[in-house]
């Protein structure tokens, strides 16, 4: 699976995210960026041995089409 953050972009996300004036907005996007990158974590680590492997790499992208999505709204600012 190709990088899935780009840990050099990731300082700059993060700064973004400080300097924001709306604080509210701030937290928001950083919570949801939580979220995303929790359940795609859970998922590369394959902690439900239920799923097929078709299941498995389904649910991934989507995971990482999420955490994608976030990432574009904080660069977007």
């Amino acid at each position: 699976m190709e990088d899935l953050i780009d840990n050099s972009h990731m300082q700059e996300i993060l700064d973004k995210l400080e300097n924001l004036e709306d604080e509210k907005l701030a937290t928001d996007l950083l919570r949801e960026f939580n979220d995303k990158t929790m359940t795609l974590g859970k998922l590369i680590m394959n902690l439900d041995k239920n799923l097929s492997s078709e299941e498995w790499k389904e649910q991934c992208s989507k995971a990482k089409a999420a955490v994608d999505e976030v990432l574009q709204k904080i660069k977007d600012l």
